[in-house]
């Protein structure tokens, strides 16, 4: 099918070895970075929604994404000329122990895109059909999950935060059954495909694979191929440039999980090979945001008795999966000192990033020592008032020094007997912060402009998503339309969207989807 504004470039099964064998016959695969396998087809691939930005970024234009062939290409039913399908090896820790290889187990790249700016896009359909990684599964992934992918997606990139993108969600027109608590009760549900987009889907688990098996020889070059293509500007000789190579990967990792303290995002399964070499949010699957803080809150049930993924526990995690691939890249390196001194930077960076938002979520102008004791007194109250998050940070925006007054924060609180229980605390907090902004140079104007774009306003919350999923169930995605367009717009006030920044209501609280998720959500 030849579309001739579109220009592939495929680059990670040209310069990388594949397997010999295609097709999707589940097997181990060694001495390969990635396995020829095309998606299989669907009974009736529907368009159901697609991000503008995106498609515009990409070149895409609106005859294409009207025409007939699209839901078809992004379904799983068709090629358009210079795409090339592979699933890719790779392996990684999942809960903290090594599960050997993984790979891509429903999802297939179509192709490395290049874009009209140059840039490349790696477009990969997510639900496509089994792959030779899709061990016991179908390769399939259900309407709910691919809503919750293309959503999120889209979310965490209005909010500024690093992540890989969503082009298209299609319907199959075929039912997919999933037990999605895993508790032996499946259910026939609507399948879809997703198809997300990224520079690069490397994981840190593309490079501990190799290095497992000790193939050193793919190691290698899947490290020169992930410098010449994604960090070109890295033109050191030898050691010199992948240790500041794995320094950078360190420091965008780093960023990364700033970001989503910053938000109140947890991703909830943070294994190795869903860690992205690029400093990118990748694989959607249980996570959710804080509603009232908790730093002990996952939102995925596999984890609900070790807590591994917990929300305060992602940047220890980040560090510790770091470990992991700086393990796995030593054989490259003559001695360990580069390696460590990649990991020293990502403490470094992550504690200068945390410094900032502090300022930033606080209105200050810098972050001093004692800013940083204020913010964890203030997180403490916000625990133990079981206060909202996102709501307790907009209010605290309204907030006049010059007259404290805690009917700011009124709309945050969940529970009256946990307000009273925390008004003492509360009130003295609120007059050392009265206190600090009197020292600040931000005048009151400054300090809510700083705080309005540090303090989204609309997260995707998890009941906000499944309401939407529950309504395109029911053949409505209007839902799924209005949250995407809410969410172009996290930091700024929109009227008449009060629904979407409001806190969690109590039927939410225990539901299915809202505050239980499983891996296959």
């Amino acid at each position: 099918m030849s579309t001739e504004p579109l220009r592939f470039d495929n680059r990670f099964i040209r310069d990388l070895p594949g397997d010999d064998e295609t097709g999707p016959r589940v097997r181990e695969v060694r001495g390969a970075a990635w396995s020829a396998v095309m998606p299989t087809p669907v009974a009736a691939p529907t368009l159901l929604a697609y991000s503008p930005e995106l498609a515009v970024q990409l070149g895409l234009d609106q005859d294409l994404l009207e025409s007939a062939d699209f839901p078809r290409v992004f379904g799983g039913n068709a090629l358009y000329e210079g795409m090339q399908p592979w699933a890719a090896n790779y392996g990684g820790h999942q809960f903290g122990h090594w599960a050997g290889q993984l790979g891509d187990g429903r999802a297939i790249s179509l192709g490395e895109l290049l874009a009209p700016d140059g840039t490349r896009w790696e477009l990969q359909l997510k639900g496509a059909g089994r792959t030779p990684y899709s061990r016991g599964a179908d390769g399939r992934a259900v309407l709910r999950s691919s809503i919750r992918e293309f959503l999120c997606s889209e979310a965490m990139h209005h909010l500024g935060v690093p992540t890989t993108r969503a082009l298209s969600l299609v319907a199959t027109g075929e039912s997919v059954v999933r037990d999605m608590f895993y508790d032996g009760h499946p259910e026939a549900e609507p399948g879809a495909v997703v198809c997300r987009a990224a520079p690069s889907f490397l994981r840190f688990g593309s490079f501990e694979l190799p290095a497992s098996r000790g193939d050193v020889v793919l190691l290698r070059q899947l490290v020169d191929l992930c410098i010449a293509r994604d960090f070109p500007e890295l033109a050191q000789a030898g050691n010199e440039r992948y240790a500041e190579w794995f320094a950078q990967v360190c420091e965008r990792t780093a960023v990364l999980v700033a970001h989503w303290m910053r938000v109140g995002f947890v991703h909830g399964v943070m294994n190795t090979d869903n860690l992205s070499i690029l400093g990118l949010t990748i694989d959607y699957g249980p996570y959710g945001w804080v509603d009232d803080y908790d730093p002990d809150w996952t939102p995925n049930t596999t984890d609900a008795q070790g807590r591994r993924y917990r929300f305060g526990t992602q940047p220890q995690v980040a560090y510790w999966n770091l470990t992991r691939l700086a393990q796995a890249l030593s054989p490259l390196f003559d001695d360990a000192a580069p390696l460590h001194a990649g990991l020293a930077r990502f403490q470094a960076v992550h504690a200068q990033r945390e410094r900032e938002d502090i300022a930033a979520k606080l209105g200050l102008a810098q972050c001093r020592d004692e800013d940083v004791e204020l913010m964890a007194a203030w997180l403490q109250i916000l625990h133990d008032g079981e206060m909202d998050m996102t709501l307790a940070f907009r209010g605290l925006m309204q907030f006049v020094p010059q007259a404290p007054d805690v009917a700011v924060l009124d709309e945050a609180f969940y529970s009256e007997a946990r307000r009273n229980a925390v008004l003492p605390a509360l009130h003295a907090w609120l007059q050392q912060y009265a206190a600090r902004l009197r020292d600040d140079p931000l005048d009151g104007a400054e300090r809510r402009q700083r705080m309005a774009a540090a303090n989204p306003l609309y997260v995707l919350r998890n009941w906000l998503a499944q309401e939407a999923i529950e309504q395109a169930e029911r053949g409505d995605l209007s839902g799924v339309r209005t949250l995407l367009e809410v969410l172009r717009r996290p930091y700024d006030m929109q009227p008449g969207r009060g629904h979407y920044a409001g806190k969690r209501p109590e039927w939410a609280r225990d539901k299915a989807g809202c505050s239980m998720l499983s891996c296959s959500s």
